[in-house]
């Protein structure tokens, strides 16, 4: 469990499904996710997700919790083979929580929680450029804007640009 300002991110459990669906269900919180971020976020998907992650080995996934109530979620995927010391950070929180620098305090949290526990040297995040506001969560946090993948994305029928962000151990 990783304590931040007025709110915990830690490992998932049972009966985080509830909150977790009821602050996912948001279209505009699914705007700048990736498509298997599910849209509606029904309680079928939020048990499904909860029930996956309870016996993570190592633990890579987290919720974001507020008075016991999930309002977020951060991770890492690790990737394969000449990528394999590179983890995909990735998060969403509630939008009404948004600007509060909740996310900014959370990346950080999790970026040293990584980089003290895992066999990771790089950490890096895909945002979609009508997202100015994760990019500015991850400016925030240390991360340093590589690249931009123009063209890479699609998303509801509109093809964006993806910003590359990263940190290095």
């Amino acid at each position: 469990m990783l304590q931040g300002t007025g709110f915990l991110v830690r490992g998932w459990q049972l009966g985080d499904e509830v909150s977790l669906q009821k602050n996912a269900n948001n279209l505009n919180v699914s705007a700048f996710l990736t498509d298997r971020f599910p849209s509606p976020y029904t309680p079928e998907a939020a048990r499904i997700w909860v029930e996956s992650l309870l016996k993570q080995e190592p633990l890579v996934n987290f919720a974001i919790v507020i008075n016991k109530a999930v309002v977020g979620g951060i991770g890492i995927e690790f990737r394969e083979d000449v990528y394999r010391k590179t983890g995909l950070l990735g998060y969403w929180l509630a939008e009404e929580l948004w600007g509060k620098g909740i996310m900014t305090e959370a990346v950080k949290l999790v970026t040293e929680y990584v980089f003290q526990n895992l066999d990771l040297i790089r950490l890096q995040a895909g945002v979609l450029s009508k997202n100015p506001s994760s990019m500015r969560v991850l400016e925030k946090a240390g991360y340093v804007k590589e690249g931009i993948l123009r063209r890479s994305v699609i998303k509801r029928g509109e093809i964006l640009d993806e910003h590359v962000y990263a940190i290095l151990k």
